[in-house]
């Protein structure tokens, strides 16, 4: 498994392994997932070279950040093997049995631990997939029958259309993913052939109340759930998304087996604790600022989040420190990044976070940190987490400090409450 620290492609070498197949991956650097499946037995090269891939090997599945001409693909086409993308072996694995796929712009990776645990609390032992470590399960992948499977379903580049979904949750629909889409129109299209893949004797959970959800819905042959009337108990997750996360969750374990106790669903949302990345709380630094991390890196996702924090800490000051995830994101989304950011009182902003894309110089953190002056905040740029640490060390107990964004920059996070500070 090549990229096997992805997120995705980690749950997915735990579901070979748990089936009794032999798996070992490489990747490019170390990580809290590389360094979960080792304790759990899978041999991690770290750096790719072509003599990972043998005679021995049966197949090879690659992440979508693993280039065509990565040195163990070129190896592998050279021995015939088989090369199968991340959603495609995810499809393979789970085409037998019934499968929940949880899709949407925003919140499918705490739907999917919300109806995960939901279903877990009732007896029913689905296998779960998650995109994010389970808070509960420390893990991002959860054993259970071969049969049952809730899933996280990315729409990057129509990838859910691998999957087999007999119930599918569609969140939200907000347009994302601009290198790949061209407006929302595209990306909504993407989502109806979703809709398409649910076999007769499916269900359709969603929101029929949304602007952007109602287009998709039109000729739909299978019933429709909606979610948003779903009554659900007050919840230890924050925030306005996570209640509508936590309706999703609801209804779909009801459209799943409409007999599961009400209480008992109840019951295990107001004890769900979160996951990883999802607004986490990371502890308190040495002068007694609060830190958490955040996952968000779409503006309605960044705005939600700050708007939470306002509601939640209206006494403290709001330190953001983000690091924008992509140059075409950034580029599409600037002003409602910048707008959104300016509700906090301070912004940091690291260098963009380029991942799988090519250097564009038309946009810029710089750039967006003059936006976001613009719009009424305050914001600057910071070249690099040592930067960020040193001005962050001595903010105090009237501050709350969130680090935000789909890199790494979770890393300064546990480094501002490792440094002599309270860890969560």
């Amino acid at each position: 498994m090549i990229g096997i620290g992805g997120i995705g492609m980690s749950a997915l070498a735990q579901l070979y392994l748990s089936k009794g197949a032999y798996v070992q991956g490489s990747d490019r650097a170390e990580s809290p997932v590389t360094e979960l499946l080792t304790t759990k037995g899978i041999p991690i090269s770290i750096g790719h070279d072509a003599a990972h891939v043998s005679t021995m090997t049966s197949f090879v599945v690659y992440s979508d950040a693993v280039s065509h001409d990565n040195p163990e693909r070129i190896r592998a086409r050279e021995l015939g093997l088989r090369e199968l993308s991340y959603f495609e072996a995810l499809g393979e694995a789970t085409i037998e049995g019934t499968s929940i796929v949880v899709s949407g712009t925003h919140g499918k990776t705490t739907t999917t631990a919300m109806l995960a645990q939901i279903l877990i609390d009732a007896g029913k032992e689905p296998t779960v997939i998650a995109g994010s470590i389970l808070s509960e399960y420390g893990s991002n992948f959860v054993p259970g029958r071969p049969d049952l499977f809730v899933i996280e379903g990315c729409e990057y580049k129509r990838h859910f259309l691998h999957l087999h979904p007999n119930i599918l949750i569609i969140n939200n629909i907000e347009l994302d993913h601009t290198d790949y889409y061209h407006d929302l129109d595209d990306m909504q299209d993407a989502f109806k052939s979703a809709i398409a893949l649910v076999p007769e004797g499916g269900t359709l959970v969603t929101n029929t109340d949304s602007e952007t959800i109602v287009p998709v819905l039109d000729g739909v042959e299978v019933p429709i759930v909606s979610y948003q009337t779903t009554n659900i108990p007050e919840l230890r997750a924050k925030g306005s998304f996570n209640r509508s996360n936590a309706q999703a969750a609801k209804t779909a374990a009801l459209a799943f087996d409409p007999l599961i106790d009400l209480s008992q669903i109840d019951a295990s949302l107001a004890s769900f604790k979160g996951t990883w990345r999802r607004f986490e709380y990371k502890g308190i630094t040495p002068h007694g600022a609060l830190v958490y991390d955040d996952y968000a890196h779409h503006p309605t996702a960044v705005r939600g989040t700050l708007e939470m924090l306002r509601a939640e800490f209206p006494g403290k000051r709001i330190v953001v420190i983000f690091h924008p995830h992509l140059y075409s994101r950034t580029k599409s989304f600037f002003h409602e990044f910048a707008s959104a950011l300016s509700i906090a009182d301070k912004v940091f902003l690291h260098p963009i976070y380029a991942a799988r894309e090519a250097f564009d110089p038309t946009v810029s953190s710089e750039l967006l940190a003059e936006e976001v002056v613009a719009c009424g905040g305050n914001a600057q740029l910071v070249p690099d987490f040592d930067v960020a640490a040193t001005l962050l060390a001595d903010v105090g107990d009237d501050t709350v400090i969130v680090t935000m964004g789909a890199g790494d920059v979770y890393k300064l996070a546990e480094r501002l409450v490792q440094e002599l500070g309270i860890r969560n």
